[in-house]
């Protein structure tokens, strides 16, 4: 079991929803020093949050979770739990704690203006013909299907030597996100304002290769071993990724200054221009975009990857940032008015479909009204 769905499992027990099977799963699951420190930390959010305690029991934890497996052993019939992914119900109740600190709920009123993002794109086709692509609207061509929400381009159609190559563009706007499958079956989730160049096929015992222009995707790569040996390559600005099969996040945003590239499982080796490095699973690389120095570092990379589960995952991050993130999402324009409001820490969980009066309101809560909003048309003043 990855830390992805020990994630799941966890939120699962503190949300009082999870089953026999999956509550054995966490026991065993919890056997693992590294996994203790992963359910220390989200279980250690719940307690502050939700109890006002400063910390909690682990033994306790653990004994709880025993004995509800007893527990739901005994009983004859066992409730069936739909699917749910970390994005739980509870996860905005789990809320922030700013600088380690807890308050009391305040609100905040924002007009219903700014909306949550969804499903949308840009496809640009190799004539240069583009289609907006939303729910409810379909769309083919050739081989290429999409029903609005996703695009996935027939695997079995191949590029002879000699031919065109013919490049597909898909554009991500902001308050956006978008699913792909290419044509060797790769899979790649593309987040809001992002820009993807990809051909329509791939040429047989060539690189696969694929150009994020900018922005933000996760990519679970079909294996060499399933495309006739050939290798896939990510080129991202100057760096180029190299892939035998796996799953990574890449992001390099036009107002970000460094590219980050995180490895979930499998191996990639990173190039930029004489720096190359190897990278292991739950380790990330960054790479400021006007130098050549590849830094590499130790992560749990379900945090890097939390936007395709849902939800947004905060460590430590600075208000700056945070709402640089939210801006993408939510498709809005941030202005600070006291820069020091941009040097707020935040450690928390929230759901992107929370509404952004809510995302507001638990900010304002957690910075004991120090930090006050505005909200102009889709423009934030942060006073």
């Amino acid at each position: 079991m990855n830390s992805t769905q020990g994630h799941n499992l966890i939120i699962k027990f503190l949300n009082k929803e999870a089953n026999r099977r999956e509550l054995e799963e966490l026991d065993d699951w919890l056997s693992d020093q590294n996994n203790i420190t992963i359910f220390n930390n989200l279980v250690r959010i719940h307690y502050l949050t939700t109890s006002c305690m400063a910390d909690y029991d682990l033994h306790k934890a653990k004994e709880s979770i025993k004995q509800k497996v007893k527990s739901n052993k005994r009983k004859s019939r066992l409730h069936v739990y739909t699917k749910i992914s970390i994005a739980a119900s509870i996860l905005l109740a789990i809320g922030l704690i700013f600088g380690g600190r807890y308050f009391k709920k305040e609100t905040v009123s924002v007009p219903n203006k700014i909306v949550i993002g969804s499903d949308k794109a840009v496809l640009t086709l190799e004539n240069g013909d583009q289609v907006a692509l939303e729910k409810g609207k379909s769309f083919q061509k050739g081989t290429m299907r999409s029903n609005g929400e996703q695009i996935v381009y027939g695997t079995h159609e191949r590029t002879d030597e000699g031919d065109d190559v013919l490049y597909n563009y898909l554009t991500i706007p902001r308050g956006g996100q978008f699913y792909l499958q290419l044509s060797d079956g790769t899979k790649v989730w593309l987040n809001s304002e992002t820009k993807l160049k990809y051909p329509v096929t791939f040429y047989q015992g060539q690189t696969r290769e694929v150009e994020l222009v900018y922005g933000e995707a996760y990519f679970e790569v079909t294996p060499s071993t399933q495309n006739k040996g050939s290798d896939f390559s990510v080129v991202s600005n100057d760096q180029t990724i190299s892939v035998l099969g796996t799953e990574f996040n890449v992001s390099a945003y036009k107002d970000d200054d460094e590219i980050v590239t995180t490895l979930v499982g499998g191996r990639i080796a990173l190039e930029k221009g004489n720096s190359r490095k190897t990278l292991r699973p739950n380790q990330q690389s960054r790479i400021q975009k006007n130098l050549d120095q590849i830094e590499v570092i130790d992560m749990d990379a379900s945090q890097a990857i939390s936007w395709v589960n849902g939800v947004f995952i905060f460590d430590g991050e600075s208000l700056g940032e945070i709402m640089k993130v939210l801006s993408r999402w939510y498709d809005i324009d941030v202005i600070f008015e006291s820069a020091q409001r941009k040097d707020f820490n935040f450690t928390g969980i929230l759901e992107r479909t929370k509404s952004f009066d809510d995302i507001l309101t638990l900010i304002g809560v957690a910075s004991q009204g120090e930090v006050k909003f505005e909200v102009k048309n889709k423009t934030v003043h942060i006073k």
